[in-house]
């Protein structure tokens, strides 16, 4: 997508028309126009030349951005309020002159307040005065005048339009009635002079053009807010690194530092760039980018990101992405693309900014002729013309949506949570299922210690020493996870001597003299006699979907130590989360079914497909979207294909690596609270969005009638042209003020989540149904079963799987590490010896 600036827009029908006519260029295959940033993205193959052009024949300028023609402020960051300024010095002048404009013309006119003796009594040189003031004003505010009647020339009205012809046939009409009330002054009729001086419209002129630029001042202003949470990132990038260039520090612009360079960072001091330590260690506050709190600790080979601060520590980094690459930018530029698109809600008020102005334009002249012909004066009914004309506002529809989308995605980024299009926070909060890969997304993804139980007699000390000794010579990961359990109790790890893995689940070495060995359950059986009481609780491990790992020294019985990949903390209170707001929860895995079901209680999910490969999780995806809107939540890498099918694919636990295009949802962090976060801000935010829309469609449903003067026949209801302008003024400003409001919203507080439209119970239980029968149909296609030693846990199966799985023939492959075998399906006979090279290769002994 190219990222274009637009200028001279100044409504939704502005919007509409560029839009419209660049859609129209040849190549150019999706353009959405942005009012609240006055930027545009186009997608296709046109030449950024022939969009412009295409921009400039509509009436209004673009350039592209990050180029020369292109305003420095913008192209830094396009975010920066240069408007309320401009607009701040045209209101004080404006209203210096409508001040002095308004004494004469209804101070001394109505209540007799002084004037100087020229003007007592002389009529036409006070309407000359007020001439000449309200012009003034016009002057001031040209741009409406000029945006509106360019508008009008290329055929496509706008607000400004509207505004211009308000006050020029205000000043007009003001004008004539100067003309004949100079003849009737001419002639000495005084009566008729006084009855011209109360059909004077230059306050009029001048009050709809100074309160209309009151209301785009607080638009300007309340626009300018909702890019807060952009800006404040956007400060914490250093504008300066510190190298080390042959032993010396030496202090260089930020641009100029480049991929591999080497840089320091003291305490308190902003990362520059993104890195990698190479020596030092510290603890960084990544806040400014994930929304978490707590510093994290870093050490050499850890990865560190360009806006996070150095709390502690000195730290030695080399340089690994500058400029446009790093995590901040893709941030920025990821919530910038998503404010150049379109939400699908949006396209309503688009349809209808469309037809507006010209409607307007159209009730205006109609009200006027309609009150003529009922036998009002041309005073009353150019009154209500134009008042029509100056009450009207399209900008509140355009507003309506893109405001609440910039705060929400803006939201969002601070709490680690980019939303890549304004489609995706939309439709986000729709969803009805949500599908969520096991590893790395309810589990922590790598194996724990979860229990220790010493045989009697045996300190948990002894067992966890001797555990931490064997496992030492080990690279498995089971092994891993008792050494870590081992270093977080500060247990000390001994030296063990003749270390063998020894075929069949077990480890041994010898301890003091003494034979230490450790395995399954099976095989520490075979050597040892294992207490009932042992069994059953290593049955009961086993059934919650952990690896029960038995120890022995010489022929006493050590005790067992239960390893697993555990849930993480928040998964089970985020899965609640998810239900309460009516999202039916499905994990996927490619675990066995016992394994699965095991964590899936633990979760509380609502169901559980087990024994599903990375591609078929596609499949599984698209059959849950029959039921419902889905999402799929996983790592973004292994998941992609799924991320892809699912109606929104989050990818979860990315990190620095931002910019995944499988994923239409990112997740810095690896909480699966923050799915539940961004589902709560989605509702919130087109929540807000239909807020917006109703005021801005109710005030003009509303506001017109009463304009035209409708009800006057019924009630007496007229409303004067100033107060039409007041109204105008301020619609666009309620609108913007209410999307701020989302910078209030709690997205971590599940204490008002309320269910969402609910998947039709009958059709979700009809295509789980379908899935399990699917998945049991293809476990009969061509079914072999080999035997292979050595797999001692879950990790195992994987290695085992994926090495057999890479086969050509093999569809899949269920290792089994307590039946030492594997179920293969299979579309074609696999030769006996390509499986035993296969599994031979993964470090396995291949039986038969």
């Amino acid at each position: 997508m190219e990222q274009y600036l637009v200028t001279g827009m100044s409504c939704a029908a502005c919007s509409a028309r560029v839009e419209k006519a660049v859609s129209g260029v040849p190549g150019v295959t999706g353009c959405s126009v942005s009012l609240l940033t006055n930027s545009m993205g186009v997608e296709g193959t046109a030449a950024p030349a022939e969009v412009i052009r295409a921009v400039e024949e509509a009436g209004y300028g673009a350039s592209l951005k990050g180029t020369e023609s292109q305003p420095a402020a913008q192209a830094a960051d396009g975010l920066r309020d240069t408007e309320t300024p401009r607009l701040k010095k045209r209101l004080l002048a404006s209203l210096g002159f409508l001040l002095v404009l308004m004494y004469f013309s209804m101070g001394a006119h109505m209540w007799g307040w002084p004037v100087p003796k020229a003007l007592e009594g002389n009529h036409v040189a006070m309407g000359l005065l007020q001439l000449l003031l309200s012009a003034i004003v016009m002057v001031i505010n040209q741009k409406f005048f000029i945006s509106g009647f360019r508008g009008l020339l290329h055929r496509a009205p706008n607000m400004d339009t509207l505004v211009a012809m308000g006050s020029g046939v205000s000043f007009l009409w003001s004008v004539a009635v100067l003309f004949r009330m100079t003849s009737a002054q001419a002639r000495g009729d005084l009566p008729a002079v006084m009855g011209y001086m109360n059909q004077f419209y230059f306050e009029s002129a001048a009050m709809i053009l100074t309160l209309i630029t009151v209301g785009k001042m607080l638009e300007a202003r309340s626009k300018g807010r909702t890019t807060d949470a952009l800006k404040s990132l956007m400060k914490l990038a250093p504008q300066s690194a510190v190298l080390l260039r042959d032993g010396r520090e030496v202090t260089v612009p930020i641009d100029q530092v480049r991929m591999g360079d080497v840089f320091v960072v003291r305490p308190g001091e902003n990362l520059p760039v993104d890195g990698v330590v190479i020596s030092g260690s510290g603890s960084v506050d990544e806040s400014a980018l994930t929304g978490e709190s707590i510093p994290v600790d870093k050490a050499e080979g850890d990865v560190v990101s360009a806006a996070t601060v150095n709390r502690s520590g000195f730290l030695t980094c080399r340089a690994t992405r500058v400029g446009q690459d790093t995590t901040l930018s893709q941030i920025i530029q990821m919530v910038s693309d998503a404010a150049a698109t379109k939400a699908p809600i949006a396209r309503i008020a688009d349809r209808v900014s469309g037809v507006f102005v010209p409607a307007v334009l159209g009730i205006a002249a109609v009200t006027t002729v309609i009150w003529l012909l009922a036998g009002q004066t041309p005073a009353f009914a150019l009154a209500r013309g134009i008042a029509v004309l100056v009450i009207s506002c399209p900008c509140a529809l355009g507003l309506a949506t893109p405001v609440a989308i910039m705060v929400g995605n803006g939201l969002g980024a601070k709490h680690g949570i980019l939303f890549k299009t304004a489609v995706a926070l939309e439709e986000t909060g729709k969803a009805q299922i949500i599908a969520l890969d096991k590893t790395g997304t309810i589990t922590q993804g790598e194996p724990r210690v979860t229990e220790l139980i010493p045989a009697e007699g045996v300190p948990e000390a002894e067992l966890l020493t001797a555990a931490c000794a064997l496992e030492r010579g080990s690279e498995h990961p089971l092994a891993r996870a008792v050494l870590r359990y081992g270093e977080e109790k500060g247990c000390a790890i001994r030296e063990v001597r003749d270390f063998t893995a020894l075929p069949g689940n077990g480890l041994q070495a010898s301890l003091d003299g003494e034979t230490l060995v450790g395995g399954s359950l099976k095989y520490i059986g075979h050597r040892l006699s294992l207490p009932d009481a042992l069994r059953r609780r290593a049955a009961q491990l086993a059934a919650e979907g952990k690896t029960p790992l038995v120890f022995a020294r010489g022929e006493r019985l050590l005790g067992m130590i239960a390893v697993a990949d555990t849930l993480r903390e928040d998964s089970p209170e985020a899965i609640a989360a998810l239900k309460r707001m009516g999202l039916k929860v499905v994990m996927l895995t490619g675990d066995n079914r016992r394994t699965a079901e095991a964590i899936g209680r633990q979760a509380g999910v609502d169901e559980v497909i087990a024994g599903v490969l990375p591609d078929g999780k596609e499949d599984v995806v698209r059959q849950l979207k029959e039921a419902g809107r889905v999402i799929m939540v996983g790592d973004g890498i292994n998941d992609a294909p799924a991320l892809t099918r699912a109606d929104i694919g989050m990818a979860i636990g990315v990190g620095t690596d931002v910019a995944l295009d499988a994923a239409d949802v990112v997740l810095m962090k690896s909480n699966l609270s923050d799915a539940a976060a961004a589902i709560r801000l989605s509702r919130a935010t087109l929540r807000n969005i239909h807020e917006n829309l109703f005021w801005a469609f109710f005030y003009n449903v509303i506001g017109i009638p009463l304009a035209a003067g409708v009800w006057y026949p019924l009630f007496g209801w007229q409303l004067s042209p100033m107060f039409g302008a007041a109204a105008m003024s301020l619609s666009s400003f309620c609108v913007v003020s209410n999307a701020l409001r989302l910078n209030l919203f709690r997205l971590k507080d599940g204490t008002k989540d309320r269910p969402g439209t609910p998947v039709g119970e009958d059709a979700f239980r009809r295509v789980i149904g379908e899935i399990q029968n699917n998945m049991k149909q293809e476990e009969k296609n061509m079914t072999r079963t080999i035997q292979v030693n050595g797999m001692m846990c879950a990790h195992c199966e994987a290695h085992v799987k994926k090495a057999l799985e890479a086969i050509d023939g093999v569809t899949s492959a269920a290792p089994s590490h307590e039946q030492h075998n594997v179920v293969l399906e299979m579309t074609r006979e696999v030769p006996a010896e390509e499986l035993r090279q296969a599994v031979a290769d993964a470090g396995y002994e291949f039986v038969g």
